[in-house]
């Protein structure tokens, strides 16, 4: 397989991730508006890096620089005020994106231990 950037395992990680709430939350309420917004809530930049911060001590070697590589992306201008957030975000969608890739049991092991976040 062709290796691709970290800017798209991030961009393909926000979307595994996004989908995978959407799984977990899609009977909670027959409300649109209220499923809008647990859905949303839970693929915040601010939840994404509490996630990180769960995670730091079961990542391996390559897993933790793999996220540092992740954190140190530049960001959009717009993203700026909350750069720490932003940036643990990123490592976090990174990281999802690379095991969609490169290693599906070991996301499917990660997603299995943040599915209690989630509900």
């Amino acid at each position: 397989m062709e290796e691709i950037g970290l800017r798209h395992y991030a961009y393909v990680g926000d979307a595994v991730w996004e989908l995978f709430v959407r799984e977990r939350t899609v009977f909670m309420t027959p409300n649109a508006e209220k499923l809008h917004k647990y859905s949303t809530d839970r693929v915040k930049a601010d939840f994404q890096a509490d996630l990180l911060d769960k995670l730091e001590d079961c990542l391996n070697d390559e897993e933790k620089e793999l996220a540092r590589r992740g954190r140190n992306l530049p960001i959009p201008v717009a993203r700026r005020s909350n750069q720490t957030e932003y940036r643990k975000a990123t490592a976090f969608e990174t990281l999802i994106g690379w095991w969609y890739f490169n290693n599906k049991e070991r996301l499917n092991e990660v997603l299995k231990k943040l599915e209690t976040e989630v509900k």
